[in-house]
């Protein structure tokens, strides 16, 4: 599973009595600790490694108030899962049978709309950064890398300190960024540019491929992975 459907999955072992808030860390090993805030107590989660035995693996997890510092009140559960067919399926005390592909497959979903919406507001971040350029530097960037942050000093025109350093390089939460220049000047207010959000990873980080034309109309289609175009769909 990745990281994100690891997350969803311990969450759903979750049973508080109101909502709360959730936040992920992770510990020294670099494996999910998941934490849920209500206003009564913090639960936090941790999954440890995995133990496997022919067709059958044991995972054990462990449950803790948060501000327990002694471990009287750790929980620890050891999940069994089976494989059939090539897919792994959780036992849940002996009864429960869960399809993981398929529960796989909806965290996937959810985490492709998310990620999706990430890339339409960094579309949206990057245009306006160049837009201070120009009015700044009466021009348009070369590239994605004069909006990043400077490396020493003060902010200039090959690092204007407009985005932050991942979407300077034109990469962010599973999506890739192009920007184009249109036209055979970069000069003024009638020069114009493209950008583009392709995802990284096609059906894991993201379905939809979107792109935002030269007069700033954003659009947005299931490419294949591939870059989009002004002919495609409207995205409001």
């Amino acid at each position: 599973m990745t990281p994100s459907a690891r997350v969803a999955f311990m969450k759903r072992f979750v049973l508080l009595n109101e909502p709360g808030k959730a936040t992920v860390s992770s510990n020294p090993a670099g494996r999910p600790i998941v934490r849920c805030q209500t206003p009564a107590v913090t639960t936090e989660m941790q999954i440890g490694g995995a133990e496997l035995r022919d067709n059958l693996a044991f995972l054990p997890m462990e449950l803790r108030e948060a501000t327990d510092t002694t471990g009287a009140s750790v929980h620890q559960i050891n999940m069994g899962f089976i494989r059939e067919d090539g897919q792994w399926k959780l036992l849940s005390l002996g009864l429960l049978l869960l399809d993981l592909p398929s529960l796989e497959l909806e965290w996937d979903t959810a985490e492709m709309e998310s990620t999706e919406r990430g890339a339409l507001d960094a579309l949206k971040t990057i245009a306006e950064a160049v837009e201070a350029y120009r009015r700044k530097f009466s021009r348009l960037p070369e590239s994605l890398a004069n909006l990043g942050p400077p490396l020493h000093g003060a902010a200039n025109a090959e690092a204007a300190g407009l985005l932050d350093s991942d979407l300077a390089t034109g990469m962010q939460n599973g999506y890739a960024f192009r920007y184009v220049i249109v036209g055979a000047s970069t000069l003024g207010a009638p020069a114009k540019y493209e950008l583009a959000a392709t995802p990284l990873h096609y059906e894991r980080t993201g379905r939809r491929s979107f792109f935002r034309d030269s007069n700033g109309i954003l659009h947005g289609a299931d490419r294949k992975g591939a870059v989009g175009s002004e002919a495609d769909p409207k995205v409001e």
